[in-house]
């Protein structure tokens, strides 16, 4: 992924969650294809997203019941009823009230009921979309008719279901085929409106920069249809959790409830199900961060039952052979490695023999010792600097916790002058010798922290920040526009990156 921070690039980082509109929460219509029209009238080249995956019940889209859908709540009404599967005026209505969740699902099942009658060509997209996905959208599909019957985690289901026997998974399918249907058309819905976007994004010459997580929800599609592949018992239950121990986010670590990954039964398969996952995140994206990188080297494993991440071990990755296995399946691998927390040299090790870049984050710059790798005079070509990401404050918001003290001290590093926050960090953060920038959309809209998006530890209160209409205008644009040609990061100025690594 060396080619990738040749050049000099800045990016956004901005989940369409937060895009606004009329619905409950930002979506892929009209605003997200505005947001493409303001990054490439800024010059910035890269979007990055958090995992589109289906989310749990508190937002979050790093505990998902699959890796490979996508989240429902993101389809654009609008876009279906310019299709002619709902009526305008129901759309138009329901947009007019603020379209809650319960609404919008309603309204995506009337447009797949709507399916058999639309256009031929529609349909038969439709199930070319069935049969090339059918490997992770059938699996999918019943998990969530069968979920929402049921109301209970797979491995409380009957045991002919949850131990996935052909005649009651047979029985179960012939009872729930209008819930099946919908999944599907959900699914179908999804991809085509997102591969849309990303056709409007490339067009414009911005990359769509992508998240994976490493681990999977123990209460999903993909652990259920998948048993081998993890760590459980007979019964369905994790016998070993996954999490990190203590570190800059949380004082007891982080439990996490999701299971192991049995990394011999993958190896010996030649990691199939990765390279299925890797090849349908492809789809979407031209890159992908890949959560939690440190995990592939050695992950945190905790005994079940604990109430805190703090007792626990460090067990091995698959390491280096399973990239190459992706890379000899896949060809080159657009990934980049979330090498963030505790890092050890093995970590390190394991992202420079696979060439990928890592990230560099400024507020974790500030620690007192000059050798801190987010330091802006350590920093290297092959790395994604940013000022925060999203489990960070904003900018503003961490400024406002530092004391007295720590602020003179990054003000001193910073140099004298009379910027204030969040330009002050934004400024180093774009100066950086790092090959790519990128600055959360919070930071470069100067927001408090009432923006801020996630708290890494919590479950309430966060994934619901939306930023205001109208809030892009052309006078940000160029200001950003100017500093992306200040710092040699526009498209037209993309020079090699001097080598620093």
């Amino acid at each position: 992924m060396a080619q990738f921070t040749d050049c000099r690039r800045a990016g956004l980082l901005l989940h369409p969650t937060s895009l606004p509109g009329p619905a409950w929460q930002g979506q892929l219509g009209a605003p997200a294809h505005a947001f493409i029209d303001f990054l490439a009238s800024a010059g910035a080249t890269v979007w990055q997203t958090l995992p589109l995956c289906p989310v749990d019940s508190t937002g979050s889209p790093y505990q998902s019941s699959s890796v490979f859908a996508g989240e429902p709540a993101l389809i654009d009404l609008e876009g279906l009823a310019a299709q002619g599967l709902l009526a305008v005026e129901t759309v138009r209505a329901a947009l007019e009230t603020g379209c809650d969740a319960p609404q919008h699902r309603r309204l995506l099942a009337q447009a797949a009921a709507a399916l058999p009658q639309a256009p031929v060509a529609l349909q038969a997209e439709f199930a070319r979309f069935c049969q090339e996905e059918a490997g992770w959208l059938e699996p999918y599909a019943l998990f969530h008719a069968l979920h929402d019957r049921l109301a209970a985690p797979w491995w409380a289901w009957p045991v002919g279901l949850r131990d996935r026997e052909p005649a009651a998974l047979a029985q179960a399918a012939d009872e729930l085929t209008g819930e099946l249907h919908t999944q599907r058309f959900e699914q179908f819905a999804f991809d085509a409106q997102w591969r849309q976007l990303k056709q409007a994004a490339n067009a414009r010459d911005v990359l769509l920069f992508g998240d994976m997580p490493m681990f999977v929800a123990h209460d999903s599609a993909d652990v259920w249809a998948n048993r081998e592949l993890f760590h459980l018992d007979g019964e369905g239950h994790m016998t070993r959790v996954a999490g990190v121990p203590p570190d800059y986010f949380s004082a007891d670590g982080q439990l996490w409830n999701m299971p192991h990954y049995n990394w011999p039964a993958m190896a010996s398969d030649g990691y199939a199900w990765w390279t299925r996952r890797l090849a349908r995140q492809r789809q979407w994206f031209d890159l992908i961060r890949i959560d939690h990188f440190r995990g592939f080297a050695a992950a945190w494993a905790v005994a079940p039952g604990q109430s805190t991440a703090r007792e626990g071990r460090w067990e091995p990755g698959p390491g280096a052979a399973m990239f190459h296995t992706l890379a000899e399946r896949l060809g080159p691998l657009p990934l980049v490695a979330e090498d963030l927390g505790l890092i050890t040299p093995d970590v390190d090790a394991l992202r420079d023999s696979l060439d990928l870049p890592g990230m560099r984050v400024l507020q974790f710059a500030f620690d007192g010792d000059a050798g801190n790798v987010h330091l802006p005079h350590n920093h290297v070509r092959n790395a994604i600097v940013y000022t925060g990401t999203h489990d960070n404050p904003t900018a503003l918001g961490w400024w406002a916790g530092l004391d007295a003290a720590a602020r003179a001290q990054v003000r001193d590093y910073l140099g004298p002058g009379d910027e204030v926050m969040p330009w002050l960090l934004i400024r180093p953060t774009l100066a950086s010798v790092a090959g790519c920038a990128v600055l959360p959309l919070q930071d470069v809209l100067g927001l408090g922290e009432q923006a801020r998006l996630n708290t890494p530890g919590t479950a309430d209160g966060n994934w619901s920040w939306r930023y205001p209409q109208g809030a892009l205008d052309p006078s940000l644009a160029e200001r950003l526009r100017h500093l992306f040609a200040l710092y040699g990061r526009l498209p037209d100025s993309t020079a090699p990156a001097a080598a620093a690594d």
